[in-house]
């Protein structure tokens, strides 16, 4: 049914969402209207262009079930996360819980406060009592950061259980969501989440260089903008004034013009994800990673992490002794399929739009 919002599947079985998806139409077509209206009309209509910009905060509020009063436009998944790591007012002592299956962008920051003093204590997401280890943990720590799903063993987490055992001992809520907004709801309220960072290339479906930062409004009053330039202040419009009075929301961690291409991209995403229904996405998608992982078994492939309905995602990654993970994906590369080699694994993750028969395609090439 939405085939047709997907051109690459005319030449491609794309299953790489977890590394750079494809676009979808509505994304691309909204971002020609925006270079077209420059390229006409140079800046005759920037006023519209604002306006998706804040349309964009409202269409990621509304994903999110924050407010868009809570949202910041950041140039990728990164930049959100740093802004927390270094905006706080970190003590000799404090403690952050992370993970040792992260992606980097959700390591090194915390890893970089060492010089403040600040402790790390490394769990494992996918410990089958990783619940239990986040509550003893949480006992006076600071912050807990967890991946919504890990970018190479596809574990989703269960941000309602952790942001609880948050709530209830007092922790900061840091999620990166990357690698399941889009495809797996989530609603920062019921999780009590107090930050989340997501940039539009994976399951979102929009360009790169353009994501969001949700940041509560309890949070937004302890964390200090690192970055600071003309729109962090309230008064930005005004280009008389000298007042660094912060922006009263989100927007006070941008500190410049925003990247409005990707504005337009990824409000158009987002809306059309919107309207196909993320209720409905998720298992579709997590159906298309069982397929593959159940598959793959079959060949003799060994499968990274152990799915379950619970934590099951769209990343699966699997290997066989002897057999290199690079040359499989140049195989299936030669083939029109997309894949990507990771960490010595091949790394598949379907979307919604993808069919069950491509799936069945990349594992008849797998030796």
């Amino acid at each position: 049914m939405y085939r047709e919002y997907f051109p690459v599947t005319r030449k491609f079985i794309h299953l790489n969402h977890s590394g750079v998806a494809p676009l979808c139409r509505p994304a691309a077509e909204a971002m020609h209207w925006l270079v077209q209206d420059s390229l006409d009309y140079g800046t005759a209509h920037y006023d519209q262009w604002l306006e998706t910009c804040e349309g964009l905060r409202r269409s990621a509020a509304r994903l999110l079930n924050g407010t868009s009063g809570e949202i910041a436009i950041v140039k990728n998944t990164s930049e959100g996360i740093a802004t927390i790591a270094m905006g706080l007012d970190w003590r000799p002592g404090d403690r952050v819980i992370a993970f040792k299956e992260e992606f980097p962008a959700n390591q090194y920051p915390w890893q970089r406060l060492a010089s403040k003093g600040v402790k790390i204590e490394w769990l494992t997401a996918g410990d089958p009592l990783v619940l239990q280890r986040i509550d003893e943990a949480a006992r006076g720590a600071r912050l807990l950061a967890i991946s919504f799903v890990q970018f190479l063993t596809g574990f989703r987490a269960d941000l309602a259980a952790i942001g609880e055992i948050c709530r209830r001992r007092d922790v900061l809520f840091l999620v990166d969501a990357i690698q399941g907004l889009g495809a797996f709801p989530v609603d920062v309220q019921a999780a009590h989440i107090d930050a989340l960072a997501a940039d539009g290339h994976k399951w979102l479906l929009g360009p790169e260089g353009c994501g969001v930062l949700y940041i509560s409004k309890r949070l937004q009053e302890q964390v200090e903008p690192v970055e600071f330039g003309w729109t962090n202040v309230a008064a930005y419009n005004d280009y008389a004034s000298r007042d660094m009075t912060l922006r009263p929301d989100a927007g006070r961690y941008e500190c410049g013009t925003l990247n409005t291409a990707g504005c337009y991209g990824l409000r158009a995403a987002i809306d059309f994800l919107l309207d196909v229904g993320i209720e409905k996405i998720g298992p579709v998608v997590q159906g298309l990673g069982d397929r593959i992982a159940e598959g793959v078994r079959r060949k003799g492939y060994e499968v990274l992490g152990a799915r379950t309905p619970a934590n099951g995602a769209g990343v699966v990654s699997f290997r066989k002794e002897g057999v290199d993970s690079a040359a499989v994906c140049a195989k299936l590369r030669e083939n029109a399929i997309i894949a990507a080699a990771r960490a010595g694994w091949v790394r598949a993750s379907p979307h919604f739009y993808n069919e069950p028969n491509e799936v069945e395609k990349m594992i008849e090439l797998l030796n």
